[in-house]
């Protein structure tokens, strides 16, 4: 007996299906930046090695003139410049890629005090597009007076914290305790007063009433 055969073909294969075999575009991002993780695209290197042996050295002596950090051969994955050869005078960025990402972050904590170099991260096609389109606010942010800058393909706005604001609450703070004290030192003050007048009438009072006893006993004794 037969059993009955069914072909499925596969193009008509169920949209959940093929998703579930086909990587997501955040898994591709990610991937994409794990891979670029511990590079660095540098600016401004010109173009007179003759091999990427001299190449590495002349980086090397950049990095420990400049910022006083030494490369070693072995921290080095791999360095090379970025598309064709440009004519003129423009030199190619240069890739470098480290071995380890320690390395990369002392390199780009220090980054400013390079003289004639520029280095920036190694950004994917789309994040610096991103980037790029995120220019114009990062600029209207920093002319508000706020902190503003590019993270990844974020961009990241911090406030500018109002001193007037906070001196003023500062004030405040400092003259309330005062204003509570002061009627709570006065009314003190002003029952201590009460209690000694009313103790000196007191004591008036009492010689008097023996005055007044006195005098009885001295007229009945007559």
């Amino acid at each position: 007996m037969d059993c009955p055969q069914t072909i499925i073909s596969v193009d008509k294969l169920p949209t959940s299906v093929e998703n579930a075999f086909m990587p997501t575009k955040n898994e591709v991002e990610y991937l994409k930046r794990v891979k670029k993780n511990n590079n660095i695209i540098i600016f401004g290197v010109k173009e007179e090695e003759k091999s990427i042996s001299d190449l590495i050295e002349k980086l090397k002596k950049n990095f420990q003139d400049d910022l006083s950090i030494s490369i070693q051969d072995y921290e080095v994955n791999k360095i090379y410049r970025i598309g064709n050869t440009i004519k003129g005078d423009k030199p190619r960025p240069v890739l470098l890629s480290f071995v380890n990402g320690w390395k990369k972050s002392e390199v780009m904590k220090n980054k400013s005090y390079l003289k004639d170099l520029y280095v920036t991260e190694d950004y994917s096609k789309e994040v610096l597009e991103k980037r790029k389109a995120l220019v114009p606010k990062l600029t209207e942010e920093i002319n508000k007076g706020n902190i503003a800058y590019l993270k990844y393909d974020k961009l990241i706005v911090k406030e500018k914290k109002n001193n007037n604001n906070k001196d003023k609450r500062k004030r405040e703070a400092s003259t309330s305790p005062q204003t509570d004290i002061q009627p709570r030192k006065q009314h003190t003050l002003t029952t201590t007063k009460t209690n000694r007048k009313n103790a000196f009438d007191f004591m008036r009072g009492r010689s008097n009433s023996l005055s007044l006893y006195t005098q009885m006993v001295k007229n009945n004794s007559n």
